[in-house]
């Protein structure tokens, strides 16, 4: 579903994405880990269309920057950025106006429950705490039922209850063959629900294991990351 075909991203002479060639298929999570500056964040706003880039990237085979690619695509930021003088409720429904939604009003309910918002319903963005912010950005992020969700450092701010609720939609959209990209620099908050992994490192992909492929060699993706982020490994 989603495919980037030979991204490269400069911001003037520094070289932020290098070659990327990577694809998710429907219906599997794959994972960017790497420590702060290995370019994830700007692959994820190439991806997502706040960046310009050279090379290609598609979504369900369409061009990301077109509006029908828009459509299926889902993005949760690092940072939520919300209307401070919207509610809670006025984020979902202006969320739902601007896809055009029908019948959107229950899945937003079931959402606003997942992630115990019901009694911030009437709540200001500008109000919000962090985490309540985050918890939002995710209902809006999603509330169009995207084919292709990405998220970066989706965890950051959540409380125990967000985390593991969020955990399990993840597996849940998952199962419902919706592709998911998940940026992070966080080991533990990606264990046990992962398919496919790419470890960047100075822009580039420095490895790339399946879940299969780790468990089949008895390895440890932990092991393999601070081999490669310390510099004691060599690229794979």
């Amino acid at each position: 579903m989603l495919k980037v075909d030979h991204v490269t991203k400069k911001y003037g002479k520094v070289l932020a994405n290098k070659d990327l060639n990577f694809s998710v298929d429907k219906g599997q999570i794959a994972i960017l880990l790497g420590p702060n500056g290995a370019g994830k964040s700007t692959i994820i706003k190439c991806i997502v269309g706040l960046l310009r880039f050279e090379g290609a990237i598609t979504v369900g085979g369409i061009p990301n920057k077109s509006l029908e690619a828009k459509k299926m695509l889902g993005y949760i930021p690092e940072m939520p950025s919300l209307y401070p003088l919207l509610t809670v409720e006025e984020h979902l429904e202006f969320i739902a106006r601007a896809y055009q939604l029908e019948n959107w009003e229950s899945y937003a309910d079931e959402l606003i429950k997942r992630f115990e918002l019901e009694d911030k319903r009437k709540k200001l963005g500008g109000e919000l705490s962090k985490g309540m912010q985050q918890k939002v950005s995710i209902c809006c992020g999603i509330l169009h039922r995207p084919k292709v969700i990405v998220f970066d450092e989706p965890l950051v701010g959540l409380d125990p209850h967000a985390i593991k609720e969020l955990k399990e939609l993840l597996i849940n959209l998952k199962n419902q063959g919706t592709s998911l990209l998940i940026s992070t620099h966080m080991l533990d908050s990606v264990e046990n629900y992962w398919d496919i992994a790419h470890i960047m490192q100075d822009g580039s992909f420095a490895a790339t294991r399946t879940r299969l492929d780790m468990e089949r060699d008895n390895a440890s993706l932990e092991e393999l990351f601070f081999s490669i982020t310390e510099r004691r490994g060599e690229k794979a």
